[in-house]
């Protein structure tokens, strides 16, 4: 298993009150739906950026 760093995060209660009813409906803990949401946006950006069909502008 990989090993995990832990970090503090500061974070506006407004938002984490979304995220934390957003874990729920996921059956998931805050942390680990910041986790997933984290690595699903590096996946997105990971193949953006290898697209080289995202790399030609219109015209």
């Amino acid at each position: 298993m990989a090993s995990r760093k832990a970090f503090p995060l500061r974070i506006n209660e407004e938002l984490y009150r979304e995220l934390e009813a957003w874990a729920q409906e996921d059956l998931r803990s805050v942390n680990g739906q910041i986790e997933f949401l984290l690595r699903r946006a590096v996946q997105q950006r990971n193949k953006r950026d290898s697209d080289p069909r995202q790399d030609a502008g219109p015209g």
